[in-house]
């Protein structure tokens, strides 16, 4: 027969299992119940729009004020020896000049080009592009080719101020369309453009005068 000493630590060891659990599920309690809660998981507010506390362990929540982590900025442990704010390793273009424009790969792109429409404009009420601008295109084409970067460009049609505000808005985005087609003519990706028309609310120059107006009927072509 065991005697009285040993039935008692037989017993002690019994319990002290039960008690440690009964602990930590008391810790779990306090550390969810930090915050009072409602059966759909929502936060207990009093009249004053504050969140109700019970003792434990806060865990934060946005909703109460609680300041919550910042995402962790990206650390570029292999350097970034261009300048050009890609790492090392996803840099696919090393060396890109100091200042120069780059895609996500830090391969450098071209910078944005308006087409010289002091030599030559589209005509009045036209979106027909005249012999200056497509030399003018021919040359961003080739110099899209040529880059290494990856290159979307936006294509944006004005006109003057002639003529009423909508039918304006209509043959700038023909005049951009126009542009358009004929880079993808000249062999680009139509899929890395898009066109859009601005009429007649953003002028470069006055529409008082006949050179102003004609100024104002242009194409922009803007990479990025």
């Amino acid at each position: 027969m065991l005697s009285k000493e040993m039935k008692l630590l037989k017993n002690a060891g019994m319990v002290a299992p039960m008690v440690a659990g009964l602990l930590l599920a008391s810790q779990a309690w306090a550390v969810e119940k930090s915050y009072v809660t409602d059966t759909g998981s929502g936060v207990v507010k009093d009249s004053y729009g504050e969140c109700w506390t019970s003792s434990g362990v806060k865990v934060p929540r946005e909703e109460c004020g609680d300041m919550m982590a910042e995402p962790e900025a990206e650390v570029m442990v292999d350097g970034d020896d261009d300048g050009d704010g890609v790492p090392n390793s996803r840099d696919k273009c090393p060396n890109t000049p100091r200042g120069a424009k780059v895609d996500s790969n830090g391969c450098e792109i071209i910078e944005s080009i308006t087409i010289n429409l002091e030599v030559e404009e589209f005509d009045f009420d036209s979106s027909t592009l005249k012999p200056e601008m497509k030399a003018a295109l021919e040359d961003v084409a080739a110099r899209v080719k040529a880059s290494a970067g990856d290159e979307t460009l936006d294509i944006v049609g004005h006109t003057d101020s002639t003529g009423p505000d909508a039918y304006n808005q209509k043959l700038s985005e023909r005049r951009a369309a126009a542009v358009a087609d004929y880079l993808v003519a000249a062999g680009l990706d139509e899929s890395r453009m898009s066109t859009s028309g601005m009429g007649e609310s953003s002028p470069i120059d006055t529409n008082a005068t006949r050179e102003g107006r004609a100024r104002n009927r242009r194409v922009e072509i803007n990479s990025r």
